[in-house]
């Protein structure tokens, strides 16, 4: 890895995690919604996070985890993305956000506008707590990348004086 390569694979894990908090953010925001574009009640988000498809090390890690709870064969390795002169490129990416397969709950309100005909009015299964875990976890996890891209720049710094003597 590069002297810089800290600072981006903790850049696209900042990226990522933003994304996560934006996501739960719009979870929280959509918690009473009866009533989406698509019909129907809002279903929650959820983020889904991949290594990027240079980083061999995490990829062959998560293969072996994988790997060893499923049948067949062994994937092969990973090789680095083009353009990066044989390195691997680290770092995260979201994969895709998925909404969560859980069913609706059912709230007995026959004066809704979105009450069934038995009186009953489905709201999303979004559970603040869960969500507020989420975007701490979010927040936490953002602000230690941050930290360590700080780190390294302190480390850049005192290299270059060491350069300078």
């Amino acid at each position: 890895m590069n002297m810089f390569g800290l600072m981006e694979t903790s850049g696209s894990a900042m990226q990522a995690e933003r994304m996560r908090a934006e996501v739960v953010a719009a979870n929280m925001a959509n918690a009473e919604t009866t009533r989406t574009a698509d019909g129907g009640a809002y279903h929650r988000q959820h983020v889904i996070f991949a290594a990027n498809a240079g980083d061999t090390e995490m990829a062959q890690d998560f293969a072996g985890v994988i790997s060893g709870a499923m049948a067949g064969p062994p994937k092969p390795a990973l090789l680095p993305l083009p353009g990066t002169d044989g390195e691997p490129a680290g770092g995260v990416h979201i994969a895709q956000v998925i909404a969560d397969p859980a069913a609706p709950l059912k709230r007995y309100d026959p004066g809704h506008p979105d009450a069934g005909p038995d009186g009953y009015v489905e709201y999303p299964d979004i559970n603040p707590l869960t969500e507020m875990v989420d975007m701490m976890g979010a927040t936490r996890a953002y602000g230690l990348n941050g930290s360590a891209v700080q780190a390294e720049k302190g480390m850049i710094g005192s290299a270059l004086e060491i350069g300078k003597a």
